[in-house]
């Protein structure tokens, strides 16, 4: 699957996980209203649909994990941001075939979509630090 498929995936993800926060629908139901509002042609559906499903369902151990880097309340946090640090925890955590740099510039690159003006430097100071504890062994 080409990358521009992945990064189309996460793109769809975040705009999920935010719907998902947002209203507290069933995850099958934001699924299927991303699926059928949106061309899904080059996107890499079955990445989209692990990332949608695994974030809703591990939300509050992803909370607990990037918790610590965050330097305020979770519950403090912009929605958006709030998505995008919970997709790149996920992948940090459970995707090791993606290297740490790829989820970092991928949840950069997503926040200068959807998110505020800086939010793409938060979330890269909260995933700096974070990579740390995840990835020791890609970061030594």
């Amino acid at each position: 699957m080409k990358p521009s498929a992945r990064r189309k995936a996460r793109e769809l993800a975040v705009q999920a996980v935010y719907s998902w926060q947002m209203t507290n629908n069933d995850v099958e139901q934001v699924e299927l209203h991303i699926a059928t509002t949106n061309n899904m042609k080059k996107v890499d559906m079955a990445f989209f649909q692990e990332l949608l499903r695994s974030v809703v369902s591990e939300c509050d151990e992803l909370d607990a994990i990037i918790k610590p880097y965050l330097g305020r309340l979770p519950e403090e946090l912009d929605p958006i941001e709030k998505a995008i640090l919970r997709i790149a925890t996920y992948e940090l955590k459970q995707r090791i075939d993606v290297p740490y740099k790829v989820v970092i510039n991928e949840a950069i690159e997503l926040a200068k979509i959807f998110g505020a003006e800086e939010s793409h430097k938060f979330i890269n100071g909260v995933l700096d630090k974070a990579i740390k504890t995840l990835r020791k062994h890609e970061k030594a």
